[in-house]
């Protein structure tokens, strides 16, 4: 019973090394990948990424219907048409301008 319990912990922490290797690694790919990356490099790119990201709302809204120009004219001709007829009904134009 005590081998079992050598021989696992000695497993367990070989395999532990072996995780510390590949995380030694991976932050090793990292650090060379972003060596050259200065902060006015990083400051265009965070520009792109919201540019884009507004675009893609917009297109999205506009597919949605949600930002649809027509509907507010729309609705205000159809204001405008009830007031016009609300005033003949009275018998009475309102006058608007200048």
């Amino acid at each position: 019973m005590h081998q079992l319990l050598l021989y696992s912990s000695f497993f367990l922490a070989i395999f532990a090394l072996i995780l510390c290797f590949y995380a030694c690694a991976r932050v090793g790919q990292f650090i060379k990948a972003t060596n050259g990356l200065d902060w006015d490099a990083i400051a265009n790119i965070t520009g792109d990424l919201a540019t884009t990201k507004k675009t893609i709302q917009t297109l999205n809204n506009r597919i949605n219907g949600m930002h649809s120009p027509k509907v507010a004219e729309q609705e205000l001709m159809m204001q405008l048409l009830q007031q016009q007829q609300h005033g003949q009904a009275n018998g009475k134009m309102k006058q608007s301008g200048g």
